[in-house]
Order: structure tokens, then sequence, then C-alpha cells
């Protein structure tokens, strides 16, 4: 970026027109009489010239033209530089502070060519301010682009941290510019070319966004949000965040505003919803809010709402509606069938201001957000909304694969607790499963991450009235796409062992049941190998059933030939082999499926099994035990 082909005269002749004191400035002091002339008349080429000679090279051409223009300058930097001298002013830093060795001890053997440079710089610098605060603008003849523009490094003394550096003299007057309208912004009577250009271009990337042009919108957002005109960060903000579904991105006093506090309120909860707020607790986040202009028992309902998981976002109109039927599709683990319909509606969706371009709530709701990952959070931004027009993008693919067979990629991580059981029963309520295999009283839960529901469930010893050999497993409840009703166990650390109960014929009072259980990864395969279970009933009576472990099996029962045990678990296979091929078989024959996203990503409904475990016989034996690590349950 050098000097060649800039406007010196224009630039400089803007900014000193455009020139008014930031509100926080006191005009009473004088403060505006004493800085009213910005710069100064122009260096002549002879004074230039000696000045060069003086330090004995020539000096950077975006520097030398803004001489010619302006022999110094007023920055008005709010903290930091505040004047720039004349070309009689200029010096060699010389490095006072004996920089160099600090920054020359940390480089190691290998210093990345920034690090080095850096080193160097303190050194080898010309010193370009006259008024500061303990602050230098530091030009680097050894860091030098390709157009013969040295670096500008900014050294602000009092700060303790590295200096900013620009790529040439002019980019930092540029972003000087930028800071002196970002200063201003909030007055009313700064009002200008500049302003009502960038305000300009602030209405056509919002326009732009609602058509599904988010590429096109995001450079226009982004260089009026460097002059700080009003809107432009909270509309980038949106566009970032949606793009990226899991970060948290900061929304300002818009939250208080009745027609964007439902969308975006509940989306800065998220984080101190999700402990992760290390700012000072509850309190200062629901301090920030109520100074923001929030009331203190709607911001307390909130993060109560969106931490205990009730939080529904439900925005009006046929937007509204398709929110409503989508969740009810998720909370039963149809992830996919849910985001279609989502997709359907975007179109639908209405801004409730000029200051929203993207339905920003959806990220809030406990079971529609996980949903939204960042490949759908670009088809968001690409569809058009709001009653703009354009084309609809390319639909993002479907996340669940069909079957079983992702169960068996596990196997190539082996975990702890990699086991997993469940039972699926056809063309039942799922809503149902807790009255055919729940312990007593079980219910379902609210939507819930299912694998800490299971993670987190306490042991027999924890349970009053639970015996120390049952096997209460909880279990995460849903659809599948073939009208199957499943209760799943997605990260089990039980085995199977002599006194396995089938819960299949229980289940099957409400239709054809099949049950699944794998045992955890065995540490030696060939020592113990991990037990594979099926057993299938209807309507209260065991049809089959078949436990392999290795190649050696137990069967009873009339089994297909598709599911023969014979079959499917090969000498000379692999235990993840063996284990996807009678998973793709279960899918082939009896039309099993799972949802993959929402059992390790989304939120299901959960309730706690009987047993699957009979009571010992008179003289059986058994063992258990458990391991406390970290702090005890409260």
């Amino acid at each position: 970026m050098s000097g060649e082909g800039f406007d010196w005269h224009g630039f400089l002749g803007r900014w000193q027109a455009e020139w008014v004191p930031r509100a926080d400035e006191d005009e009473d002091e004088g403060g505006e009489e004493a800085v009213s002339v910005l710069g100064r008349a122009g260096a002549g080429e002879a004074v230039i010239a000696a000045a060069e000679e003086r330090l004995g090279l020539r000096l950077p051409e975006s520097y030398r033209k803004f001489l010619a223009v302006s022999d110094g300058w007023h920055v008005d930097e709010t903290a930091g530089v505040y004047r720039l001298g004349g070309a009689a002013d200029i010096d060699w830093f010389r490095d006072p502070y004996d920089l160099s060795p600090l920054y020359e001890e940390n480089l190691g053997d290998r210093p990345r060519q920034e690090d080095a440079l850096l080193a160097g710089m303190w050194r080898r610098a010309v010193r370009l301010e006259t008024d500061s605060d303990m602050s230098h603008a530091l030009l680097d003849p050894g860091d030098a682009g390709r157009d013969g523009e040295w670096a500008l490094y900014v050294h602000k003394g009092w700060s303790g941290e590295p200096p900013d550096r620009y790529p040439s003299f002019r980019a930092y007057m540029e972003a000087m510019y930028r800071d002196f309208h970002r200063d201003r912004a909030e007055r009313a009577d700064f009002v200008n070319a500049t302003t009502r250009a960038q305000d300009a271009r602030v209405e056509e990337a919002r326009r732009l966004a609602l058509r599904g042009r988010c590429e096109e919108a995001l450079p226009l957002l982004e260089e009026a949000s460097s002059y700080g005109r009003p809107r432009s960060a909270v509309l980038l903000n949106q566009l970032h965040h949606v793009r990226a579904p899991r970060s948290t991105r900061d929304y300002g006093d818009l939250v208080a505003d009745p027609r964007y506090l439902p969308e975006l309120l509940p989306v800065q909860a998220v984080e101190p919803g999700r402990g992760e707020w290390r700012l000072g607790g509850d309190d200062h986040w629901l301090g920030m809010m109520v100074a923001r202009g929030v009331e203190r028992e709607t911001a307390e309902a909130v993060l109560s709402a969106v931490r205990d998981g009730t939080h529904l976002y439900a925005p009006p109109g046929p937007w509204g509606r398709a929110v409503a039927e989508a969740r009810e599709a998720a909370r039963w683990g149809m992830t996919d069938e849910a985001w279609r319909t989502l997709r359907g509606a975007l179109p639908s969706w209405k801004a409730p201001g000029r200051s929203l371009i993207a339905p920003i709530g959806l990220l809030a709701d406990p079971v529609l957000g996980p949903l939204v990952t960042p490949e759908r959070g670009r088809e968001i931004l690409a569809t058009p909304r709001s009653g703009e027009s354009g084309p609809a993008p390319e639909p993002v693919p479907d996340l669940d694969p069909p079957g079983l067979a992702w169960l068996a990629e596990r196997a190539a991580k082996p975990q702890p607790h990699d086991g997993y059981r469940g039972v699926w029963v056809e063309g039942a309520d799922p809503a149902g499963l807790p009255a055919l295999i729940g312990e007593e009283g079980a219910e379902l839960s609210a939507p819930t991450d299912p694998r800490r529901a299971s993670r987190d469930a306490p042991g027999p010893h924890e349970r009053e009235g639970v015996e120390l050999w049952e096997d209460r497993a909880v279990v995460a409840v849903g659809r599948t796409a073939e009208s199957w009703a499943f209760a799943f166990e997605v990260t089990s650390h039980h085995r199977l062992n002599g006194r396995f109960r089938s819960p299949a014929t229980a289940a099957s009072a409400a239709g054809r049941a099949v049950v699944v259980w794998r045992d955890p990864t065995s540490r030696s395969a060939e020592e113990q190998p991990t037990a594979f279970h099926l057993s299938v009933a209807e309507q209260g009576d065991e049809l089959y059933a078949f436990t392999a472990r290795g190649t050696e099996f137990e069967r009873s029962g009339a089994i297909p030939d598709a599911l023969d045990p014979a079959r499917l678990f090969r000498p000379e296979d692999t235990e993840q082999e063996r284990e996807a091929r009678v998973l793709a078989a279960l899918h082939t024959e009896l039309g099993l499926s799972l949802p993959r996203f929402a059992l390790d990503q989304g939120r299901l409904r959960t309730f706690t099994t009987r047993s699957w475990t009979r009571a010992p016989r008179e003289g059986e034996t058994f063992g258990y035990a458990y391991v406390t690590t970290g702090r005890p349950r409260t």
C-alpha cells in the first residue's frame, strides 16, 4: 500500500473539514481551538530531502507524499499518539528503554520472521510523534514491503503489550481516520459526506443480507463498523454468530428493545446459562442487562429458563408455527426432519425491526439450537427472508446416516463407556415407553443431553430402595424415520452377564420389540470378547434371540437367516467388522435405525428403565464396585 495514486490532499482535507471535538473533550478549556487546525503547510522537497540526508536514507513514498501536503498532523487518537511531527522533527528512536533485549530473549532457535523483525525494530526505527501519552509512532526501514513501504509500529508504553503494526504510514493514517470517526459516532451533530456514505452502506448491506447475499453484505458492514456507524456492529455480529453458532456475541443495548428482546436476550443468556460466564457470575451478568435497560425480573427469568433447558423460542406468525412443529420433531430425535421444516419456513421469517437480519433466537432454543451447525447457519444466511427475494441456496445434506452402522465406527477408537443398549418398539408412541419398561413412577424428562444424563446417572448405592444388583439404565427416547419408537443408552459401561433379563417381552405388549446390547470394548478382545445380544419379541412372547461372544453363540428360537450369528460373526473378521455387519443386517431385515446427531449432540427426553438384570437366585453371588473421582455429588 504505497503512496502512489493516493490523494493526500483530498484525504487530509476531508479529515480537516469533518473535524469536531469528541463528546468527552472539554471545549470550555480550549480543546477545540487548540486543534482546530489539524495539520500544517506542506514541507518543500528541500526540507524533506534535508531530513533524509540527516537520517541517511530515503523515506517511504506514502510518508514523503504526506509531508509534502502537511508537515505534521494532530492525530487525536483517544489513547497513545496525539501529534505527528514534521520533517524537521523526526529522528531515530535508538531504543531508549532497552526493549530490544526483552524481545530478543524470547526469539528461540527458529523465530518467526515477524518476531525477528519486531525484536530488531527498536534500534533501527524512526520516531515520528512529538506529543503522546508515553507512546511512540515508529517507522521501521527494516520491515519493508514489496512496494517499498515501511511498517509503522505504535508502541503504547503504558500498556505492557506488544506494539500495534500497520503495513505502511498510509495504512496507519487511514486507521486513525476511522478511529476519529468511531470516537464521534455518537454525536448527533457529527454528520458529513463520510457518515452518510457509510450509513448508506449499512442499509445496502442490510438488504443484501435479507436477500441471502451474506458474502456481499459482510465487507460493507466490516467497513462501516470500522467507522463506528450505528447498527453496523450489531448487523455484523448477527452474520458472524449464525455462521459460528457456538460462539458468543454481544448485542449491547439492543437486548432491551421490546422488538428484539425475545430474540436477543436468550442468546445473551446462553453463556452464563452454560456456566461459562467468567466475569463475576450471575449477578454481574444480570447487572449488565439491567444497565442496558432490561427489567431484572425479566433477565432472571430468561437466564433461569435457558439454564434449565425450558426456554422456548416462540416467534410469531408462520415462522413461529414452523418452529413449534420442528421442535416437536427434534424432541423425538427426528432432527433432519426438523431442519427440513425450518428450511422450508425460513422465507416467512419477518424481521421485527431494521436492526435484525436473522432469526438469532433460534440459537438459544435448547432443542433446536444444536441443529444449527455452521453449514446450516450459512444456509440460513443464504436464504432470502423477511419479504426479500432471491435464489434459494443448495440444501445442506442431512446429518443422520441411515441405519445403525455408525455405532460401529466408535470401535475404531475404544472408550471406557463405549457400550450401548436399546429397545425398539414397532409403531409405538415413544411417550408410552416408560409405562412399558420404565421403573416405577418413571416419567419422561425435559429434553436434555442424553450422553450426560446417562453418564451422570446415580448408581444403585446412591438411590434409596434400589438393590445393588440392579442395572437400571437412563435411556434417551425418540422415534425413527421407519416409525419405531426407541429407548437407547448411548454410553454404557455395563457388561452382559448370566442374569441378563431382556426387556423385549415387556416392551412387545405395544408391538414387535427388539433389544440390542453391545458390551463396552474389552481391553483384551482375545481374553474377554465383546458380547453382542439381540432379542426379538411380539405380544409378550420372545420370538428369537442370540448372544455372541467372539465366534461363540448362545441362541434360541427361529432366527431368520439374515440374522444368523454364524453368518454375521465370521472368525476371520475383526470385532468392528462383525459389529458393522450385524448392525447393517438389523437395518436391512428389521428396519432399525437411530438418529446419530440427536444422540451425540442434540437434546432428547430420557427416563430410567427397570433393571436389565434379575435378582440373584439362591446360591448365586454377584459383585458390585464403584469408584468415586473428583468432588462427590451433592
